[in-house]
């Protein structure tokens, strides 16, 4: 379980850790920004591979980590934000149709459709932007918000649909949670950034769909849903490693869904254990599911992709996000209960990151490890995304449990 103080949380050894982890994550992507703005997917040191797309959800993402280095003080990290900035106000917004394109195609075209997923990026994106003072940040949150309450947020269920074409004429008539989940988390980003509450309530409708699910499915979530919100649990049991539809139960999503519940439990409800009671024994439920399930299953460490509906390991492979949500909820439920199984499980998966997942020699992450940690690329290949391993730096260390990580670092530097 990590003997060494550097993996041990609230050690000064591991503060500097992470330190050290988030500086590296931070020059490792400088590179990203093209011409236009919008962000090139990075390969293994740091290269952009000009011939792929260049997504919004990348950028969305590198601006929402830049914005973050911006406000903690290093240096170029508000310039490389404003070059996301540029991108999501420029070339991959649709000014004919509105919203914004899924992204461009190496040679300029836009990829077709418009994306609930892309969507809730670009409104977090603009409410880190819009802490760190950058230019334009304000009119691109405004922007963002309006379109995605006329276009994706569906207010009579409480739920968000997923995929519309790319002239927002036609609805898929698929629904998913993933994009639900990232909806939560732009929600409670805008609420906090824009004091806005009717978000942090949105989100809790949301939260409470969530929870029904997973007891229903013994604390495993179901992903993909028809449009009236019936679970669809075999959808892609051909292709489970679907990199977005994953076929069977993603246990880094139940991880990542009991930190957001933690949030939003606490943000609402604050001291008043009777109300916020129900979610965080929820959110406890998800977590230990999640880790009894996945977390060195098959005989060695990491967290594998999926299992089935009976916690069976599916897709063995371990991809770095997974492990990046496991630090932040083992630390975050941590806070919350003081119980000693989280600080452990915080350090075994501190030192799994530093012997197994962190790339020592080229930066950043491994983004995919097969079932014995050998290094492979089928579904995310290169290091395109720096959100998830630089939150990690900083939410196990975040004192303010109930807000959102970049309004905690606006007010740790006020």
């Amino acid at each position: 379980m990590g003997n060494t103080q550097k993996y041990q949380i609230d050690t000064d050894e591991n503060r500097a850790f992470l330190k050290e982890v988030g500086e590296g994550i931070l020059r490792f992507g400088k590179r990203f920004p093209s011409p236009g703005g919008s962000s090139y997917y990075l390969g293994d040191d740091g290269t952009p591979w000009t011939d792929r797309p260049r997504e919004t959800w990348i950028t969305s993402r590198m601006v929402h980590v830049y914005s973050i280095g911006h406000m903690m003080g290093y240096e170029g990290c508000g310039e490389l934000a404003d070059q996301g900035l540029k991108g999501l106000m420029g070339e991959l917004h649709d000014d004919a149709n509105g919203g914004w394109y899924a992204g461009l195609k190496a040679d300029g075209g836009h990829l077709p459709t418009k994306q609930c997923y892309a969507h809730a990026f670009v409104i977090l994106a603009a409410t880190s932007a819009l802490l760190a003072g950058r230019e334009g940040a304000e009119e691109l949150l405004e922007d963002a918000c309006k379109l995605y309450d006329e276009k994706f947020w569906n207010e009579a269920e409480g739920l968000s649909c997923d995929t519309w074409n790319t002239e927002f004429t036609e609805l898929d008539s698929y629904r998913g949670l993933n994009a639900n989940m990232h909806t939560v988390e732009a929600f409670l980003a805008a609420a906090d950034a824009a004091e806005d509450e009717k978000y942090r309530v949105r989100a809790g409708r949301i939260i409470d769909h969530v929870l029904v699910w997973a007891k229903q499915n013994d604390w495993r979530l179901p992903e993909h849903f028809s449009s009236s919100w019936v679970a669809d649990l075999e959808c892609n049991k051909e292709k489970p490693d679907d990199p977005f539809k994953p076929y069977g139960a993603t246990p880094g999503h139940g991880i990542e869904w009991a930190r957001l519940i933690t949030q939003w439990a606490v943000s609402t409800y604050g001291a008043d254990s009777e109300k916020s009671g129900p979610y965080l024994e929820t959110a406890e439920k998800l977590y230990r599911r999640a880790v009894s399930d996945a977390w060195n299953c098959d005989g060695a460490p990491g967290i594998v992709y999926t299992t089935d509906w009976n916690g069976n390991a599916v897709v063995h492979d371990r991809m770095h996000w997974t492990l990046a949500e496991a630090i932040n909820t083992s630390a975050v439920l941590y806070r919350v209960t003081g119980e000693k199984e989280y600080a452990e499980d915080y350090a075994a998966f501190m030192e799994y990151l530093d012997t197994t997942v962190l790339d020592h020699v080229n930066g950043s992450w491994f983004h995919q490890l097969d079932e014995k940690n050998h290094l492979m690329g089928t579904v995310w290949p290169g290091k395109s995304d720096l959100y998830h391993a630089f939150q990690a730096t900083l939410i196990p260390y975040n004192g303010q449990i109930g807000v959102s990580i970049a309004a905690a670092v606006k007010n740790a530097v006020r």
